[in-house]
């Protein structure tokens, strides 16, 4: 079926916005900061823009009772300072990612910025439909060549907590956690966290 004159003007006008930006493969930190705010999570790699779905009802809830433990933590020992996604973590130079939790110690402070902060000392992934290839391999590595000194994969399907170490520049898993255990963390000293109690509903 043939389009309208308005359905044709329509398309035009997208196409013109669409050339203010950058083609994906051209994308800079520069471009990627002059975007818009917005509560989408939006992040950059590799020169590419990638703007994730939003996320499920049961990612929300595990990520609100993770952030909840943590942060609870965070305020009796004051280690550092705890913030959840949305919200940009600069890993190098054209290389924004937005972690679904994350810790600074009080010893890097210097790396948190108004606009975004720098490399974490945790940064915290909850597996999302379509995102386990992105959270197991593409930011296992960024995040291990940046330095993130502790890097969680949360799986909402098997129900289990993966924490990695940074050791001699590699990552190394010190533990696998499912339901009915307790897991704990090497950068959060002391914090212990009963896994029902993360997937909890």
């Amino acid at each position: 079926m043939a389009q309208t004159l308005k359905e044709l003007k329509e398309e035009g006008l997208v196409l013109e916005i669409l050339e203010l930006f950058p083609r994906q493969g051209k994308w800079t930190e520069k471009d990627y900061f002059n975007l818009p705010e917005t509560n989408r999570k939006v992040e950059l790699s590799e020169g590419k823009l990638i703007i994730a779905p939003s996320p499920t009802s049961k990612h929300q809830e595990i990520s609100g009772n993770l952030y909840f433990l943590i942060r609870s933590f965070n305020q009796t020992q004051k280690l550092g300072e705890v913030r959840y996604s949305p919200l940009d973590v600069r890993l190098q130079k054209d290389k924004i990612r937005q972690p679904d939790i994350i810790f600074m110690s009080n010893e890097h402070k210097d790396r948190i910025i108004e606009r975004y902060w720098g490399v974490p000392d945790l940064a915290v992934e909850i597996i999302s439909k379509g995102s386990e290839e992105t959270d197991r391999i593409e930011k296992f590595a960024e995040y291990e060549k940046a330095g993130v000194s502790e890097y969680w994969i949360v799986d909402p399907l098997d129900r289990t907590i993966e924490i990695y170490i940074i050791d001699n520049k590699k990552y190394k898993m010190i533990g696998k956690w499912g339901l009915g255990e307790i897991i704990h963390s090497e950068v959060l000293s002391g914090f212990q966290a009963s896994v029902d109690d993360i997937f909890s509903e």
